[in-house]
């Protein structure tokens, strides 16, 4: 499966942005997926994730202010991303499970497949 990841960009602090990760030869619905991000100088961390049935996780820093979904008639997930603060300054990345593991998993190593990261700038 390939994943485009789209929709970062510069925002001032207290703003919104929506990221989008177009998959292509699976269906979203067939992966757990999830958003990644790496700041500058620092290792890649977990942001959210999306089961097959629709549950979510979150990672502490962004819970209450990110929102990740997906469309399957789009075959893209989102991440709806809200109060921007510019720690939230990073490299985006969508990844993918291989489909046989429908268990959320919060580091790099439990996921196949990989976007090739979007840039969110959050200005102060």
């Amino acid at each position: 499966v390939q994943l485009q990841a789209s929709g970062g960009g510069l925002v001032q602090a207290g703003g919104s942005l929506r990221l989008s990760c177009v998959a292509a030869g699976r269906t979203v619905s067939d992966f757990v997926m999830a958003w990644f991000r790496q700041a500058p100088g620092k290792e890649r961390e977990f942001v959210a994730a999306i089961t097959h049935n629709s549950n979510t996780v979150y990672a502490d820093s962004v819970k209450g202010r990110y929102t990740i979904s997906r469309d399957v008639a789009e075959n893209t997930m989102y991440l709806q991303m809200s109060s921007l603060k510019p720690e939230d300054t990073a490299v985006y990345y969508c990844a993918a499970r291989s489909p046989s593991l429908t268990v959320v998993h919060r580091t790099t190593r439990g996921y196949a497949y990989w976007g090739q990261g979007t840039l969110v700038t959050v200005s102060s």
